[in-house]
């Protein structure tokens, strides 16, 4: 761009950051991406992108690969017809994750994506559970969660609520859960206590 006085003047990173946003919603992820072959841990979650949505064309639904330490790995866009649990397995294909620890949210929490993630990627995994998750929740019940002595306690006050959380650590190999590759299973039940009155 040339200015009134015939000098050049660089695109404000705003204006870099909307045509990018507008041409290719995470393109500039996979430009700028690292490998996270040196990182502990890589993150995988899903997010709309801001400012993508257009008239009745919905917003673009990118999911992202970010090393524990905020460097994003990838973000590619979530095909239309799609969703991210069909991307999951290409997302993370052109990476080697040997040693690395892969989290994702409750949705991921698939038989599938353990068996990826071990056995073609030699990665570990923590995965979510949450009760309406018919499939390895209620073989979660069965352990003797009572009997676990590993627990700790985190209790906070904020936002007129008391919290209370009990994080129960139990090594499940050989209690018959079938889920791939699960060795163990941390519990964290929270109880909330209103505080305001009402």
């Amino acid at each position: 761009m040339t200015g009134a006085l015939g000098v050049r003047v660089a695109p404000s990173a705003a204006t870099i950051r909307r045509v990018i946003g507008l041409v290719c919603p995470g393109g500039l992820a996979d430009l700028t991406g690292s490998c996270p072959g040196d990182a502990d841990s890589v993150a995988v979650d899903g997010k709309a992108a801001r400012g993508s949505r257009h008239g009745q064309t919905p917003a673009a639904h990118l999911l992202a690969a970010m090393t524990g330490d905020g460097r994003t790995v990838t973000q590619p866009r979530v095909p239309g017809k799609t969703n991210e649990i069909t991307c999951f397995a290409d997302l993370l294909k052109p990476y080697d994750l040997s040693g690395v620890t892969v989290t994702a949210d409750a949705p991921h929490t698939r038989r599938d994506h353990a068996r990826y993630l071990v056995e073609e990627k030699n990665a570990h995994y923590p995965l979510v559970v949450k009760n309406n998750q018919p499939g390895p929740h209620p073989g979660l019940r069965a352990p003797p969660w009572k009997e676990v002595t590993a627990r700790r306690y985190d209790r906070e006050v904020s936002h007129g609520r008391k919290e209370t959380r009990v994080t129960r650590v139990l090594t499940i190999t050989g209690l018959g859960l079938d889920f791939p590759h699960a060795v163990q299973a941390v519990r964290v039940p929270r109880h909330r206590t209103d505080l305001s009155g009402h």
